[in-house]
């Protein structure tokens, strides 16, 4: 029945050593040799995303940023793409300099900080992915963002949400993929936007997709998705609006989910 598979990254697809387990290797690798479409559904950028498909030998579009980019991986061809308002994006900045915010921009799957610090080098870090300081944020908010993300402790970060939701929620997509990182996207820059596009251009339905994810940001391609998964780990509030609730990422939730509804569903 399922012709294509979303899984979110961190803390869903990598357990907490961030590794994909060779068992869930092979259940990846068997669910494509019987023709479904497996892919990554990731806040991360696709430079990053890449490394990890990579790891796992997936040759299909990437959904990344949230769903603001669906990339092919083979010939690095956009298929769909959203960016954050350029009016909202440069509201967001002021808003970050007068509250002394760190804000990472995403232009042209480079990331920028305007400053040199620890949040930039752990950002680093966990996404094997470099960084550029470029003070000069006016310039680059002139461009396409595709996201928009500020990193500090999650109690600020849900005061900062219900501030912001005010001054620019009707036209730009706010969501957290972790407790510390509040990420902004265009509207239709989501996973489940994205999922639906995906699952239109295979031309099949979306409720032949599975969706796969822990966190608050996968919210809403489990609401699309014909079978919305979460992990044990996920987030209660996630786990309520999903359809099924899988072992958690360091139990290969992942892998439990596709040999239990795609390698032995008929059995």
């Amino acid at each position: 029945m399922y012709k294509l598979i979303a899984i979110d990254v961190d803390d869903t697809l990598l357990n907490d050593d961030l590794i994909v387990t060779e068992g869930t290797k092979q259940a990846l690798a068997a669910a494509i040799e019987k023709g479904v479409l497996v892919t990554l559904a990731t806040g991360r950028m696709y430079a990053s995303a890449h490394q990890i498909a990579k790891q796992i030998n997936l040759n299909v579009p990437l959904i990344t940023y949230q769903g603001s980019l669906v990339k092919t991986l083979l010939d690095g061809k956009v298929l769909y793409e959203r960016s954050v308002p350029t009016d909202e994006a440069k509201q967001l900045d002021a808003y970050c300099i007068e509250h002394g915010l760190h804000l990472q921009l995403y232009v042209d799957d480079v990331l920028y900080v305007r400053e040199d610090n620890e949040k930039a080098k752990n950002y680093s870090r966990l996404s094997n992915i470099p960084y550029v300081v470029d003070p000069d944020f006016d310039t680059l908010l002139n461009k396409p963002q595709t996201k928009m993300l500020i990193i500090d402790e999650p109690e600020r970060l849900d005061r900062v949400m219900e501030e912001l939701k005010p001054l620019i929620g009707e036209r730009v997509h706010m969501t957290k993929s972790k407790p510390h990182y509040l990420e902004f996207t265009h509207k239709e820059g989501t996973k489940g936007h994205a999922l639906q596009f995906l699952s239109e251009h295979n031309g099949h339905s979306v409720e032949q997709a599975i969706a796969i994810g822990d966190a608050w940001n996968d919210r809403e391609m489990i609401e699309v998705a014909g079978l919305g998964v979460a992990m044990g780990n996920a987030q209660p509030a996630l786990k309520d609006i999903a359809n099924y609730v899988t072992l958690s990422n360091n139990e290969e939730g992942v892998r439990h989910v596709i040999e239990k509804f795609v390698l032995n569903a008929s059995e």
